[in-house]
């Protein structure tokens, strides 16, 4: 399985950037999609996630009003619409996904990308 990220890179405050991601390969559906990111020094956290089955998008509270996720979900893809960006917004943005086998019972594995540099100068 392959979790493939492009985008990212340097930006000016006020700027935006777009973080693409895509899925290859998984043997079991992907129930859910979506960024983390990690600052130097802290922990990793969610920046935005959809759960695939329901079609809901939960943001965090710094992504709200900012940053848009979206889904293709036959092509297993997500894009990440960055904008208003911030310098508090560097971090090192990874791509999470939860590959769901239903048989003989319900198993979930996460699945991560190797991570995108992200970089808002003032």
């Amino acid at each position: 399985v392959r979790v493939v990220e492009s985008g990212g890179g340097l930006a000016q405050a006020g700027g935006s950037l777009n973080l693409s991601c895509s899925v290859f390969g998984s043997p079991f559906s992907i129930t859910a999609m979506g960024w983390y990111r990690q600052a130097p020094g802290e922990q990793r956290d969610m920046v935005a996630i959809t759960n695939t089955r329901e079609d809901e998008i939960d943001y965090s509270d710094s992504a709200k009003g900012r940053f848009t996720l979206s889904r293709i979900g036959a092509e297993n893809t997500v894009s990440l619409q960055m904008d208003s960006l911030k310098p508090e917004d560097t971090a090192k943005y990874f791509c999470y996904a939860k590959s769901t086998s239903y048989y003989p019972r319900k198993r979930s594995y996460d699945l991560w990308g190797q991570g995108t540099q992200v970089t808002v100068s003032p």
